[in-house]
């Protein structure tokens, strides 16, 4: 079995003789947080447990002809990819008919899991009806308004008046800075644009939302970040807390960074605050205590910094609250919302926005003429047909209350590894988890890059028949909300048998070093 499966950024492949031929490996190294990932190709003599069957899986489809995100190009000129066949619950199956547990819900967004028959016939209803109308110029369709009538009903930590349609999560957050800057313009604050994300945060790729994350492998050599945006401290207490610090102290040195940063700039320069409730791509990283409620919101309050929920991974039910502004009392002005929506079958991503904020677009809109913003595919009415019937399910089946039956067994049972000599940290809340290797339960104490420690545990994941998120020696996983019991205990499972494989082989590479 190949395993070219995994992510770009850190990947092995073992080949018929039985030897590690490439791995590319990211490690994150900075002040606060990563200076950069290393990539490289290397060969290794060592042994491998697996066997390259790359002739025969993905049907040939090396060299294939799609420009593949975030995937390195010799990866697709050398390798063939893992091509996914069909979905059933809370598996897929490859076109070899291999069936894997998808432990990261495709892309942390297959809520439902890959077979929901009512969200195909809801689709289905939609297209026989009307496949396409826009909703341009004061024309638009039914499903779309249901739909925003809808999301603003079910959010409720603070107030929120209108909602905007995008296609996926970073246009919903690009849609964000432009509708922040649209604001402060009318508001005659010409000044007021800068943005403050976090480093390790996720907000998407395009060119602005790529902007707000930080990670360094979505900036480098496309000239990003662009300078209105500023990054401040990953919130990640386990790897940058200080001797003696305790999470309630931690927050606030961050948040006293935080207002700091603000100071240096200039209140009057800064804009908005983006934060994802707990932090996903960058690792799985919940918050320190207090760090939302009682210290980062009283700093961008007092200075009139407009916060932005990225609520993209946490929403619907993910973390155990319809939305993770619930979980963490976060008092946001706008919010962004994508993925579980509906449930990844249809592309579809929205933007909430406060009574303050939409009285003002309104009435700046009314000057101008219009309010010149908008995609073709606005409020699709087939993705809000789906959007419809994905969160009426979540209603009717009390999503929230399986999450939280089942994630106390999630979360338990892969916590019970924690005493594993490779791992650092286990963390994680509801139905999303990650694991972090380093050596000496250290978070300074990392695997030489070229071990590719995540890697192999996610190739051994694969060879016994699931799939994970692997970044680094990071392991990110986010099970669909329905995953039962049995399923979860097979996730278990397998974790364990990966684990004690990659265990093995962390002491077979220190042997060598020897």
């Amino acid at each position: 079995m190949i395993i070219s499966h995994l992510l770009p950024s850190t990947l092995i492949i073992t080949t018929q003789f039985g030897y590690i031929k490439h791995v590319a490996a990211s490690r994150s190294l900075q002040k606060h947080i990563a200076v950069g990932p290393l990539r490289s190709r290397w060969n290794s003599t060592k042994a491998s447990v697996q066997k390259d069957d790359s002739e025969t899986n993905g049907k040939g489809y090396r060299g294939h002809d799609m420009l593949a995100p975030f995937t390195a190009g010799w990866q697709t000129t050398d390798l063939n990819p893992l091509v996914i066949d069909k979905s059933e619950g809370c598996y897929v199956y490859d076109v070899d008919g291999k069936k894997y547990l998808d432990s990261l819900a495709g892309l942390w967004c297959t809520s439902l899991g890959g077979s929901e028959s009512r969200l195909v016939a809801a689709a289905s209803r939609q297209l026989k009806t009307l496949p396409f109308y826009h909703s341009f110029w004061n024309r638009t369709t039914r499903p779309s308004l249901d739909l925003a009538t809808e999301l603003l009903e079910m959010f409720t930590a603070s107030k929120m008046a209108r909602a905007f349609f995008t296609n996926s999560g970073s246009e919903a957050n690009d849609t964000q800075v432009k509708l922040v800057w649209y604001y402060n313009n009318a508001l005659g604050r010409k000044d007021k644009k800068k943005f403050i994300a976090r480093e390790k945060s996720y907000h998407g790729s395009t060119l602005i939302s790529a902007s707000l994350t930080g990670l360094p492998a979505l900036h480098h050599d496309f000239d990003l970040p662009v300078p209105f945006v500023l990054h401040t401290d990953c919130p990640h207490y386990w790897r940058y807390h200080l001797p003696g610090e305790t999470e309630e102290q931690f927050s606030t040195r961050l948040a006293n960074n935080l207002e700091n940063l603000i100071l240096k700039e200039g209140p009057e320069m800064i804009a908005a605050f983006i934060a994802e409730p707990v932090m996903g791509a960058g690792g799985v990283i919940p918050p320190p205590a207090t760090y939302f409620d009682k210290v980062i919101q009283a700093v961008v309050k007092k200075y009139d910094i407009l916060f932005i929920a990225d609520e993209v991974v946490c929403a619907f039910g993910r973390i155990g609250t319809m939305f993770g502004s619930d979980k963490y009392n976060i008092k946001p002005d706008l919010v962004t919302l994508a993925k579980a929506l509906s449930s990844a079958y249809v592309p579809i991503g929205a933007v909430l926005v406060s009574p303050e904020i939409s009285d003002v677009v309104n009435s700046q809109s009314n000057k101008l003429g219009s309010f010149a913003h908008g995609f073709t595919y606005t409020g699709h009415p087939v993705s809000c047909a789906v959007a419809l019937e994905t969160l009426q399910i979540y209603k009717e089946r009390n999503i929230l209350e399986h999450v939280n039956s089942i994630s106390p067994r999630f979360q338990d049972g892969l916590k019970a590894f924690s005493d594993s000599p490779i791992i650092g940290e286990i963390r994680g809340t509801g139905l999303i988890l990650g694991t972090e290797f380093t050596d000496n339960k250290s978070p300074t104490d990392l695997f030489p890059p070229e071990w590719g420690i995540g890697a192999y545990f996610g190739a051994e994941c694969a060879k016994h028949g699931m799939l994970v998120r692997v970044a680094g020696d990071t392991i990110m996983m986010s099970p669909p909300f329905i995953i039962n019991p049995q399923e979860v205990d097979e996730l278990i499972g397998i974790y364990g048998k990966a684990l004690k494989a990659t265990e093995e082989r962390v002491e077979q590479q220190k042997l060598q070093q020897k």
